[in-house]
């Protein structure tokens, strides 16, 4: 499902919407799919009549337990905007949770083995004010999202960095960074992925060029 257009502030976008990882639902699919394998066999030994019953009400509750968690999963979404983060769950009752791209105080995310092997893994966040990290379980590429929450923090930022007060019309521009605190600014970005290795030697040798 879809987050909703009207739910946006103006000028708000959204850049990341996403479901828990397919294999949110491998467990209940795995089971519906060996007992329907199980009902068949029945059928083709001639089981007695009473086997029968009970594997089709093993079937059924199988069955039952994947629409319960297929539901979930379609109700439980991460949503990533220009300026805000939104998580969202629940079938009947609804449960929501915001964080402001600049309360983010820091962003990783942990992926096992088998995690890595599916491109799987649970998204972790700080924000301040909040004692305890944040986990977002079982999302499809936490490593493109995390890039992602990072690209709009920078640009979010820059685009507040980039207002002058009415209030403070003599405030002095910034000052403009040396070619040395640049180079470290493009390290920090390339450390936290958001420049690959080629884009940051490229941007590195054009400001040494300049010097």
């Amino acid at each position: 499902m879809a987050f909703p257009s009207k739910q946006l502030n103006p000028g708000e976008q959204i850049v990341v919407d996403t479901h828990p990882h397919w294999w949110y639902l491998a467990g209940p699919v795995s089971a519906a799919a060996a007992v329907l394998l199980g009902a068949i066999a029945a059928l083709a030994l001639g089981a007695p009549t009473i086997v029968d019953y009970l594997v089709l009400a093993v079937l059924f509750v199988a069955l039952l337990w994947l629409v319960v968690r297929y539901l979930r999963w379609l109700t439980t979404s991460l949503v990533v905007t220009t300026i805000r983060l939104i998580h969202r769950n629940g079938i009947l009752s609804k449960n929501g949770r915001e964080i402001p791209l600049d309360h983010l105080a820091d962003i990783s995310y942990r992926q096992s083995f088998f995690q890595r092997f599916l491109r799987a893994g649970d998204l972790v966040l700080e924000s301040a004010g909040r004692d305890s990290e944040e986990v977002f379980p079982a999302l499809p590429r936490p490593a493109q999202i995390q890039n992602e929450i990072y690209r709009q923090i920078e640009q979010y930022s820059a685009q507040r960095g980039g207002f002058a007060s009415p209030a403070s019309p003599t405030v002095a521009p910034p000052r403009e960074l040396s070619i040395p605190e640049q180079i470290d600014q493009l390290d920090e970005l390339r450390r936290r992925g958001i420049l690959t290795e080629e884009e940051f030697a490229a941007k590195k040798a054009d400001l040494l060029q300049r010097m």
